[in-house]
């Protein structure tokens, strides 16, 4: 058993912010009382199990964050990352759920595959979910049998990494995707619009002199995946968004439904274009970075709820990918370790967002739309939380992740996780 005593308890799911005790039993929550009213003595005395105390005074206790977009790189490319070293990498930035993005070498395009996924995922000391992929292969011309993936276990689909170009197979997807009651994912990058992608079309592109990918690639489709998604009724994510005009596109199609949702990165909140510049490759990503007035758009759309995630996108690669030159390296950075001390550092210490607000975008909601038991804290509940301390300033070395591919690497950061706990068990220990 564990007693997390003096913890300040923010819960979204209640709106709870407040000091309190937590004791936890084998994987759920026993007992929430005020501060300093759960007796340990007592404990001992009516339980035979061993009794763990936490002093959580200046900590806040959460739900353990769920991370609705995450790359593990397993099966297939192990050497950037597999689902072991993943979790792991999860628990240290306080993540106790994980949704995988299904572009696997072989792809999560069959229930083998899946399956595999999974059962590795349960070895885990986190949960590892995974999204299985809308179009065989990722082709973009043949739909995977979703039925038979969701009976064996897809919380979604997507096909992230590439976009769906055909309009016909996205509302088949959507369709089909309504029907057995799972949401679907979009990257929306038309590369009718794109040389070069990874930077953006702009500043950045003519620093390093070379083309870029253009606003217009993304604008372009999520136009037309929000117009699909209000006809079909499917439930609807755009991925990693990025563009001014895109959040606005979103923010009026959710005036008409109340299934279109938008996830934000923490780099594209903390950072712009000018990053590249500065970082090179470790600040290559698609959709790429773009410019100061995106990125407070993208702010905005946090503090309305038209975006309502907040997700990594968890990219790993090896330091001799993102070693080659800018036109040749892989884009994507690592994030779950640095994702909620930026959005302590950028949201919530700017006055941006509350507290509340920022752990809303990182906990319950996404949560609830892959159906998960996370994201929550009550008595009874699953016995998953993250414990840190809003104030404390560190520098990230080196990341438990077998990649270090980040911006962030030797930054200072402010918001330090001090505990994990997930399923009862202390899995990450500052």
């Amino acid at each position: 058993m564990i007693l997390v005593q003096n913890c300040r308890m923010i819960d979204p799911a209640s709106q709870t912010d407040s000091l309190r005790d937590i004791l936890i039993g084998e994987d759920r929550i026993t007992k929430i009382a005020e501060a300093g009213t759960i007796n340990p003595a007592q404990i001992t005395k009516e339980k035979e199990d061993e009794l763990r105390i936490l002093n959580a005074d200046g900590l806040i206790a959460a739900p353990g964050l769920v991370d609705t977009h995450v790359h593990f790189r397993d099966p297939g490319a192990e050497y950037k990352e597999d689902i072991l070293t993943g979790a792991v990498s999860a628990a240290a930035g306080g993540v106790t759920s994980v949704v995988l993005m299904a572009n696997t070498n072989p792809h999560v395009d069959q229930e083998e595959t899946l399956s595999y996924v999974l059962e590795k995922g349960a070895k885990t000391g986190i949960h590892v979910y995974t999204c299985a992929n809308v179009t065989m292969d990722m082709e973009g011309d043949e739909l995977t049998d979703m039925k038979a993936l969701a009976k064996a276990g897809a919380v979604g689909f997507t096909d992230d990494g590439k976009p769906l170009l055909d309009a016909k197979i996205v509302r088949k997807a959507m369709q089909e995707a309504a029907r057995v009651h799972k949401p679907i994912s979009f990257h929306e990058e038309n590369p009718a619009y794109i040389q070069n992608n990874g930077v953006n079309a702009g500043k950045a592109s003519e620093y390093f002199g070379i083309g870029g990918s253009d606003r217009q690639a993304e604008i372009d489709m999520v136009r037309r995946d929000l117009s699909i998604a209000l006809e079909t009724g499917a439930e609807i994510v755009i991925q990693h968004i990025s563009a001014a005009e895109a959040v606005e596109l979103v923010r009026q199609a959710k005036k008409k439904s109340t299934k279109i949702h938008a996830e934000a990165t923490p780099h594209h909140f903390t950072l712009t274009e000018d990053a590249v510049m500065e970082h090179g490759t470790m600040a290559k990503m698609n959709p790429p970075l773009r410019t100061e007035a995106d990125r407070q758009a993208i702010i905005r759309g946090l503090q309305d709820g038209t975006i309502d995630l907040i997700a990594t996108d968890h990219a790993p690669h090896a330091d001799y990918e993102k070693a080659k030159p800018l036109t040749e390296a892989p884009s994507g950075i690592i994030g779950l370790e640095t994702s909620l001390a930026l959005g302590n550092e950028a949201l919530v210490d700017t006055g941006e967002l509350t507290m509340m607000q920022l752990l809303t975008c990182m906990t319950i909601n996404p949560a609830k739309l892959y159906r998960l038991d996370a994201g929550y804290l009550a008595e009874n509940g699953p016995a998953d939380l993250v414990l840190f301390d809003p104030a404390k300033e560190w520098v990230p070395e080196r990341f438990y992740s077998k990649s270090q591919n980040s911006p962030f690497l030797g930054q200072k950061l402010k918001g330090k996780v001090e505990y994990t706990i997930c399923k009862g068990k202390v899995i990450f220990e500052a």
